[in-house]
């Protein structure tokens, strides 16, 4: 699966879809296949600020633990308790199903990367 190009991406394999002043945030699908079996997920609370590179929650699998940064400024709206409950759907549907917080957007900041910036910075890494 290639990264969906109407995202932006950080550098720390986040994904935004940002609709008007809601933002939608995830991982990305490699941030899912480096961590392979997941076995707990932390997410804020609606009403929640988050800040664009600051940590909003953990996503820890049986190799390891990852801080989950935000990719904008804001408030969390909607936090999807869905994978909890199955883990799964997040390396299944990364940039579906296996969403993680939606936010009120304050501020996008202009690093973001495009599809084609995001996979060229994945290939650098490895």
């Amino acid at each position: 699966m290639s990264n969906p190009s109407d995202l932006k991406y950080t550098e720390s394999h986040e994904w935004v879809r940002v609709d008007g002043d809601t933002a939608t945030i995830g991982i990305t699908k490699h941030a899912a296949e480096s961590l392979s079996d997941l076995v707990f997920l932390e997410l804020p609370e609606a009403g929640d600020s988050v800040s664009a590179g600051e940590a909003f929650g953990e996503i820890e699998s049986v190799k390891a633990v990852s801080e989950l940064k935000s990719p904008v400024d804001g408030e969390v709206t909607e936090a999807n308790t869905a994978p909890e409950d199955e883990l799964y759907t997040i390396n299944k549907d990364p940039y579906g199903d296996g969403w993680m917080i939606k936010v009120a957007v304050s501020r996008v900041p202009d690093d973001l990367m495009d599809a084609g910036a995001y996979e060229k910075h994945v290939a650098a890494e490895a």
